[in-house]
């Protein structure tokens, strides 16, 4: 596989830049096709409100995405204490058959949903003590996302709006500080809104975009996954292009120098 195209998290590598997740589907079925039309490998699944064997008598989501097809991303959606996101990976692992890979994500308060940054260092400090393999959703704070990628977690996840916002990326030079300072990967999570929010952060260099409800919330979810997978990949190529430089001034297509 060609590096300069692919995503190595933790040691292995996919040939998606998209992770979808599974939540606000209308049922197994669209949430199945969804995940298809995107190409993802990587699907992030919420561990307290998702059944993937802890409720026996339930419809299984792990029936819908085999963990021999795809890598289960367990995360702390609904957590808001470092105990909570700690107890709910532990649980994950064990359901998981000792999976260690989750993102981990510890809330302020329910209506903005932003990350309680103090609770979510104690959490990660705690998971890579226990072995985890963390990938982390945080605020857009370079020096934060810095002290997350020392700390060891393999991925940080600054948001780029509140989650299900579908605001779009609203501070892209904070995003982009985080990029140029980072040796783990940068994967946009939460905010994105349509295709061409997710091609910005792939422009400015992020690693991959993470998202849920823009997908599930489309009009067309199936249809919209597909336009997803091709905005993460026009941007990544547009990243790795190089754009023109910004100019305030008209420069002709056509150069007239030499023309008599």
């Amino acid at each position: 596989m060609n590096k300069t195209y692919t995503l190595t998290i933790a040691g292995k590598t996919y040939t998606s830049r998209l992770l979808l997740g599974t939540g606000k589907y209308k049922d197994m079925e669209e949430t199945r096709l969804a995940i298809e039309a995107s190409g993802s490998q990587i699907i992030t699944v919420a561990i307290r409100r998702t059944n993937i064997g802890q409720n026996p008598d339930e419809p299984n989501l792990l029936d819908v995405i085999p963990p021999d097809r795809y890598t289960i991303l367990p995360n702390t959606a609904g957590c808001y204490s470092a105990d909570d996101a700690v107890r709910t990976c532990r649980l994950a692992r064990e359901l998981l058959d000792g999976h260690s890979l989750v993102k981990l994500e510890v809330l302020g308060d329910p209506k903005t949903l932003y990350p309680d940054v103090p609770a979510t260092l104690e959490a990660a400090e705690t998971l890579i003590k226990d072995g985890f393999e963390v990938m982390v959703y945080t605020s857009d704070d370079p020096i934060i996302a810095k002290r997350l990628e020392d700390m060891g977690c393999v991925a940080v996840m600054p948001l780029a709006a509140p989650i299900g916002s579908g605001l779009g990326i609203q501070n892209r030079y904070n995003i982009l500080t985080i990029v140029e300072n980072a040796h783990v990967p940068i994967l946009v999570d939460a905010g994105v809104g349509t295709a061409s929010d997710a091609a910005i952060a792939m422009e400015l260099g992020c690693d991959g975009v993470l998202m849920n409800t823009a997908v599930a919330e489309a009009k067309n979810p199936v249809l919209m996954a597909s336009a997803m997978k091709k905005a993460i990949e026009a941007g990544r190529e547009a990243f790795l292009a190089g754009r023109m430089p910004r100019r305030r001034y008209a420069s002709a297509s056509s150069p007239i120098e030499g023309v008599i």
